[in-house]
């Protein structure tokens, strides 16, 4: 499976997959348009093995919530992940067995390195 999942609003997912330059055999996910479903959700948890991992703690709805604050166990995270499509953390690359995670430079550098090889 070979996914790029991003939201089509977001400038920064945006200016990395002008940076990455993805071939035909990555479907580009706009998650907004088409959010994460449970199949896909699991699936992603096998590779990474933990959902708080998956999520983006910086979204704004997550703030609004108050969630900062709180204390969260896995099942929670899993359940904010399939709630709202801003909860995922974004862009993220599924390659094969590989994951890839966020928009950090570091991320960024080495999904171009792994694309490249």
């Amino acid at each position: 499976m070979r996914l790029f999942y991003y939201l089509s609003t977001c400038q920064t997912c945006n200016r990395i997959i002008r940076e990455l330059d993805l071939d035909d055999s990555i479907q580009k996910i706009d998650i907004k348009i088409n959010p994460i479903n449970k199949h896909q959700l699991n699936y992603l948890y096998k590779i990474e093995g933990y959902y708080e991992n998956l999520i983006n703690k910086r979204a704004q709805l997550f703030k609004t919530l108050g969630l900062s604050n709180k204390v969260l166990e896995e099942n929670d995270y899993k359940k904010l992940l399939l709630k709202h499509y801003t909860f995922l953390k974004r862009p993220l690359l599924v390659y094969d067995n590989y994951l890839f995670i966020g928009n950090s430079s570091k991320v960024t550098i080495e999904m171009k390195k792994f694309l490249s090889e």
